[in-house]
Formats: C-alpha cells, sequence, structure tokens
C-alpha cells in the first residue's frame, strides 16, 4: 500500500519511497519531517512484515541455498527487508520516473539531500549511463574509486565507483535498469537484501557510493529486518559457517579488485 505525503514540491525526475512498517507511527514522523526539510517529496510504502513469517511457506525462499551461500538460513525479518525492498523497486517501475530514492525509516538524512540526488544523477547519466545502484547510506567503503566531490555549504560529499558494493539497505538510489535488473533477476531468496545487492553488483557493475554518506541513519534498531529472539547470525548455522562466510568475502573481494583495476 503507497500513501501520498504531505503536498511538497516535487522532485526532479525521482520519486521516494519511504519503507515503514504499519504501527511504526513515529518513526515515519520523523524520517518525514527530515525529507521535507530536505526538499524531497516522497511517499510511504508498507513494509512487508517477516518477523512471524513461517519460512516454509515462502515460495521463493531456498534455505538449502542460503545454507550455502550465507552459512546459515535467513530469518523471517530479513525475508521481510528482501521483500519491503523488491516491492519497492516493483512500485518504482509502475511509475513514468527514471530514478527512484527508496529511504528506509531510521534514516536521517542531510538536508541538501533533493541537491545531492539531483547532481548525482545528472553526474552519472554522463559518466556511466548503464549505472544501477547508489549506496547513500554507507561511508564504509572498501575497494572503491573516487570519481566526484561535492560541495553544500560546509559538507563534502565525495561519489565513488564502488567495485566492493557496500552493506546495508538504509538509503538506495536506483536508476530504471537496476530496478528493472533486481526484479526481472528475483528467482529465490538466498541472502538477505544487501548481501544479495554485494553479489550482484560486485559482479556486473554499475555500482556507487558516498564518502562521507549524505543519508546516516537514527539509533533506532530496524523494524522490519530485526530478528526478534533468533540471533540471526547463529539462525540454523552451519557448522561450516566461517569457511564459508571467509570463502564469500574473498570471492567479492578478488572480483572487485579485478574490476577496479582491469575494467
Amino acid at each position: 500500500m503507497v500513501s501520498n505525503s504531505n503536498d511538497i514540491p516535487a522532485n526532479a525526475d525521482f520519486c521516494c519511497y519511504v519503507i515503514n512498517l504499519d504501527g511504526s507511527t513515529e518513526r515515519f514522523s520523523k524520517v518525514s519531517v527530515a525529507l521535507e526539510k530536505a526538499g524531497v517529496a516522497f511517499e510511504r510504502l508498507s513494509a512487508f512484515d517477516g518477523r512471524k513469517l513461517s519460512l516454509d511457506t515462502v515460495a521463493d525462499y531456498d534455505a538449502a541455498a542460503a545454507r550455502r551461500y550465507m552459512g546459515r538460513e535467513l530469518v523471517g525479518g530479513e525475508i521481510g527487508c528482501y521483500y519491503s525492498h523488491l516491492n519497492a523497486a516493483k512500485a518504482f517501475l509502475r511509475t513514468d520516473r527514471s530514478y527512484c530514492l527508496v529511504i528506509e525509516d531510521d534514516a536521517a538524512p542531510h538536508e541538501a539531500l533533493q541537491a545531492i540526488v539531483t547532481e548525482t544523477i545528472g553526474f552519472l547519466n554522463a559518466h556511466d549511463p548503464e549505472w544501477r545502484i547508489v549506496n547513500m547510506g554507507n561511508e564504509k567503503l572498501k575497494i572503491f574509486r573516487p570519481l566526484k566531490t561535492m560541495s553544500f555549504g560546509k559538507n563534502i560529499f565525495t561519489l565513488c565507483s564502488a567495485h566492493y558494493f557496500p552493506m546495508t539497505t538504509g538509503a538506495i538510489l536506483w536508476s530504471r535498469k537496476g530496478a528493472q535488473e533486481f526484479v526481472d533477476g528475483h528467482r529465490v531468496i538466498f541472502a538477505p537484501v544487501d548481501n544479495f545487492f554485494r553479489h550482484w553488483i560486485t559482479r556486473v557493475g554499475g555500482g556507487y557510493s558516498f564518502f562521507p554518506r549524505p543519508v546516516s541513519t537514527t539509533d533506532a534498531v530496524s523494524d522490519i529486518a530485526h530478528p526478534g529472539k533468533i540471533s540471526r547470525s547463529r539462525n540454523a548455522r552451519s557448522f561450516l559457517y566461517g569457511l564459508r562466510k571467509q570463502r564469500r568475502l574473498m570471492v567479492d573481494k578478488l572480483i572487485a579488485t579485478k574490476r577496479k583495476y582491469f575494467s
């Protein structure tokens, strides 16, 4: 379900969705105020609540593939977060906009976010017309290349080519190409959505990020991804968990390094 925000000026060819769990009104109120201050028009998108989900009823969840790739099974909150982002991409593709900013409700955007997104889109369209996705909310970059510096008052943000795509999905900027590939390529869920984005984008390219991040987070624990009483790191963990994690990280870093220096 998508509901309209207050009547504020439309964005320059990008829509914005705020993923918010039904009933989390205080969180939505806080992020709404921040986005309005930043001049970003937005709509609320109901998050998929997977916290009480029985995973054996989820047809596109592949527990065996999750054990092979992650070294453990997933929990309902992680499935809910994945579906929430998949639904946001689908909602974007139903519009006539060319780009989409997807914000989780614990986000704390910089007041220049509207201008940052607009400048980012303009630069990437000229620099890499095939770009797919920008992580606006994670500044812990590894295996990257600085591309463009943007100044807004006393704040300076550097857009980087993120060969080793950073984790977390608090603020994601999609091109239509990237969102279409995400939706069309969905077959099964075998990893949390941020792990999947790293797996996918590290291999195909077209991923970008910022340092420092223009969208930080509050101290609130994620509602949609919170696993409840079961620790996600120990949920049905394989005895090979450590080896599979290290293999996953090593393979992704090798691919990212090759892309950085040889592409």
